[in-house]
């Protein structure tokens, strides 16, 4: 019985088709466990046997591969060093066939390439007889040490290496158990028609650009709302500390100009002077005036460390 992810619909116009998901590739490949050679138990990865809940040092663990159940065969980093695929650089295509027989449930990860060292007569020359022949090119390919299938097809002027997945990492449609009716239905003419009509009318050429991830367009700009209202936070030690030094001083000069703007008993100069007017009797004295300044000074140095303290380390 295949298994269900997802249940949705499938929606266009107001047709509405009730769907399940179901992955249509399994996952292949060898799952190296950790066991502790002493005991053969098995170890988590935080080197932890777990089985007896105890530490485990590195040159006592071991890879093995669960033959059956509870019993494992270790295979040593020298074995799987050996059973790697040689790298050979090399795209080794080993036939052709026709590109609409690939089915794009193989297509795994596509790659450009590109002529190198004077190869750009050859490269063209493939490239025109894929296009004119229908043909795509199956090779074998070592990326990374690990062993790939791939197909070599043309893309406008360019050549492209997609790797695809193996065909026992592939589900045959025979996976889903379908219906009689889903397989063969008994559909009216005038069905037909009309949804070939709605998907006419709904055709539009391919622009891949007018389509966005709007969960990343919506956190980056709260990104950036947040950052221009100054909330920003300084993590790790001292060296991430002097990357943000900059930052930080934008905050410390925006919070210095709002507590001077909320210091007590401000007066802007308009006001400053119709004080001057209505009291000339009083005018400042020198060593006013110099409290005065001594006295603003003082609130600066008392509210600057409380808004950016750590700026101020940054800069001695």
């Amino acid at each position: 019985m295949p298994r269900t992810i997802w249940k949705g619909a499938v929606s266009f116009g107001l047709v509405h088709i009730p769907v399940a998901l179901v992955p249509a590739t399994n996952r292949q490949g060898i799952d190296f466990d950790w066991l502790d050679k002493r005991s053969m138990d098995r170890v988590g990865y935080k080197r932890i046997n777990k089985t007896t809940g105890e530490d485990i040092d590195s040159e006592n663990i071991v890879k093995g591969v669960e033959y059956e159940k509870g019993h494992y065969v270790v295979i040593s980093d020298d074995e799987i060093k050996g059973a790697h695929p040689k790298a050979t650089q090399t795209v080794d295509i080993v036939a052709f066939v026709d590109a609409k027989d690939i089915s794009f449930l193989y297509i795994d990860t596509p790659y450009y390439l590109t002529p190198d060292r004077r190869g750009e007569k050859v490269y063209a020359l493939l490239r025109e007889t894929l296009i004119q022949t229908g043909k795509v090119g199956i090779a074998n390919v070592v990326l990374r040490n690990k062993q790939h299938l791939a197909v070599v097809m043309p893309l406008g002027k360019a050549l492209v290496m997609n790797t695809l997945r193996w065909a026992d990492e592939v589900r045959g449609v025979e996976y889903l158990e379908l219906k009689d009716e889903a397989l063969d239905p008994d559909l009216a003419e005038r069905e037909l028609d009309m949804a070939k009509r709605l998907v006419e009318d709904m055709t539009e050429k391919w622009k891949p650009e007018q389509y966005k991830d709007t969960f990343q367009d919506q956190i980056m700009e709260l990104v950036e709302k947040k950052a221009r209202e100054g909330k920003l936070e300084a993590v790790g030690g001292p060296e991430e500390a002097v990357d943000r030094r900059s930052a930080d001083v934008i905050d410390l000069t925006e919070l210095l100009k709002r507590s001077l703007a909320a210091k007590p008993g401000k007066v802007s100069k308009e006001d400053d002077h119709e004080e001057e007017e209505k009291a000339p009797a009083k005018p400042k004295t020198a060593s006013k005036a110099k409290t005065s300044k001594s006295s603003s000074a003082a609130s600066r140095t008392r509210k600057a460390p409380a808004a950016g303290s750590k700026s101020s380390k940054k800069a001695s």
